[in-house]
């Protein structure tokens, strides 16, 4: 079955609820609540579960938009982080993601997907929805770290990054091969 129709909004203060049933109880994949890029390794494990959402969330309401939510509906059903890489402290510091140039850049961090919307595509429609949405905020490139797995060798909530054949399919280019198991990929907005 392929991905319905679906709607694409921006996180805001007024759609907090809609992240937290799309998380659920664990935050998405282990407590992580979408910080593992912008905390150091310490915070984050410290932070895992309640403290990692409140710090999300304390993003959320001070007008930062860290990504968009998929829509069936009513019902929250797919994530993608994404923002200015510079916001992302962690990213800034990784040896085997470090800036392949001088571009200012918008960076997909993370997917989170329901269960019964996996393998659908909806990864590739969120690839289109965050580009829109960054495009919209003048970005000119966009850029994801997907990894390079075959889908039945590890559980969709642990491709978080995404895999390199969605990048593909909504139109990314391999622009560095940082090791094996990594991509970096990049989208002109134009």
């Amino acid at each position: 079955m392929a991905v319905p129709a679906l709607k694409y909004f921006p996180l805001t203060p007024d759609r907090w609820d809609d992240l937290e049933t799309l998380f659920g109880e664990r935050g998405a994949c282990g407590g992580c609540w979408c910080m593992w890029w912008k905390l150091s390794r310490k915070e984050w494990t410290a932070g895992k579960g309640t403290k990692n959402k409140n710090s999300l969330k304390k993003f959320v309401k001070s007008g930062i938009s860290p990504g968009i939510i998929a829509y069936d509906g009513a019902t929250p059903v797919g994530w993608c982080a994404l923002e200015p890489r510079e916001n992302y402290p962690v990213l800034a510091k990784s040896r085997s993601l470090k800036p392949i140039d001088d571009q200012p850049v918008w960076s997909i961090t993370c997917f989170f997907v329901t269960k019964d919307y996996r393998r659908k595509g909806l990864s590739v429609k969120l690839l289109d929805a965050a580009a829109k949405f960054a495009k919209g905020q003048k970005a000119r490139i966009l850029e994801g770290y997907p990894s390079v797995v075959r889908k039945d060798d590890v559980p969709g909530p642990f491709i978080w990054t995404g895999t390199e054949s969605a990048f593909k399919q909504a139109g990314f280019v391999e622009v560095a091969r940082p090791s094996a198991s990594r991509r970096i990929m990049r989208r002109a907005l134009r």
